[in-house]
């Protein structure tokens, strides 16, 4: 009897520890990212009466309205996409930092898709064009992880030179014929057709609500990525070899492949977050389009713990900073920058659980005896 009373405790243990994992360390790494913030603000010579004020319009800015609302979800899309991306990468043992290069790309390419099937009815350009993203993602991210599996190349310095490349790439194809607008001398790239741009949700309320279809996109994605991860054998074989890559290798799994695959399905993410956003709401590609949502993703990866569920919260977090920040800075005057403050202690205590635990001890169990106890 004590054999599966000793199973049952230390399967209890596990549990309580993935949703401290999971849940109570991001939200208490949020807690202590506001009360730094806090501090950081009262140090520069904000008044506590501005401060309140300042966070009264995060939380108005980001949930207050149906305006509010509709900003922080269009932020959040691309966050989510590509942070699922960076974080089945994470799982699979490979830290890959190109998900803005890969957005890149993959946005470039649907803008192409768009416009090359504009033509045609909707029901063909618009999943053409979406498609066209992610396929160019994965292209761009599988050349990173070719170089891993076939020199031994680490991603980390590839993708970080592809990020680069992406950059240049796209200066030179938005002054091509082919995609530059015509009778414009900047870089800028042809109008998406309407065929292949995904609709907007509330526009019958309010024209200028951004809300779009992305936001179907994107939990299909969160769903696929999961099952992908948990309950797939490539998923299964992504996360052996993150956690033990020589283990994963004996046991007959293709080390080689496995990066190359992961690095793929992550840059198809990537991809698809291009896509959303040129398709969606910028409805052109343009320099700096993709607004360094391939960094911040690795913020939102690594605060949602690698996990898609989790991805899915932390991407809803950080759309609402953004868009909560705006309202800050016009209601309380405070600068935009601090919201950069707050992500950066977030990575921060995330990188550093312990710190949160050391800081709450409250809200953690104290330890397999006082569990085994109870």
């Amino acid at each position: 009897m004590t054999a599966p009373m000793d199973q049952a405790v230390r399967g209890k243990l596990i549990g309580r520890t993935e949703v401290e994992d999971l849940v109570i360390v991001p939200l208490f790494a949020f807690a202590a990212a506001l009360i730094l913030g806090a501090v950081v603000m009262a140090g520069t010579g904000v008044d506590l009466a501005t401060i309140g004020k300042s966070y009264m319009a995060l939380v108005v800015g980001s949930v207050g309205s149906i305006n509010a609302v509709s900003e922080t979800l269009t932020a959040a899309c691309p966050l989510v996409l590509a942070g699922l991306g960076l974080a089945l990468g994470f799982r699979a043992g490979l830290f890959n930092i190109g998900a803005e290069g890969q957005i890149i790309i993959g946005g470039l390419a649907a803008v192409a898709a768009g416009v090359v099937l504009g033509d045609m009815p909707a029901v063909i350009a618009l999943p053409g064009a979406v498609l066209a993203g992610a396929i160019a993602g994965a292209f761009y991210a599988g050349i990173a992880g070719w170089l891993r599996a076939a020199t031994g190349a680490h991603e980390v310095i590839s993708t970080i030179m592809l990020n680069l490349i992406s950059y240049r790439l796209l200066d030179f194809l938005l002054r091509t014929p082919f995609i530059q607008k015509e009778g414009r001398a900047d870089p800028i790239s042809k109008s998406v057709p309407d065929a292949a741009e995904l609709p907007r949700l509330l526009a019958v309320f309010d024209p200028n609500l951004r809300l779009h279809a992305g936001i179907f996109l994107t939990l299909v994605m969160v769903v696929v990525a999961y099952w992908l991860l948990f309950r797939s054998k490539l998923g299964f074989e992504f996360r052996a070899s993150g956690e033990n890559a020589v283990a994963a290798r004996f046991a007959g799994i293709n080390a080689g492949l496995t990066i190359v695959l992961a690095m793929a399905v992550a840059g198809a993410m990537a991809g698809l977050a291009g896509a959303n956003q040129v398709l969606g709401v910028l409805d052109r590609a343009t320099p700096g389009f993709s607004a360094g949502i391939g960094f911040n993703a690795i913020a939102v990866a690594l605060m949602g713990r690698s996990h898609p569920v989790g991805v899915l919260f932390a991407g809803l977090l950080f759309g609402a900073l953004e868009a909560g920040g705006r309202q800050m800075q016009i209601d309380a005057g405070v600068s935009i920058d601090l919201i950069g403050i707050i992500q950066a202690l977030i990575i921060v205590f995330i990188a550093a659980p312990l710190l949160v635990r050391a800081l709450f001890p409250w809200g953690f169990r104290r330890g397999p005896s006082a569990e085994g106890k109870s």
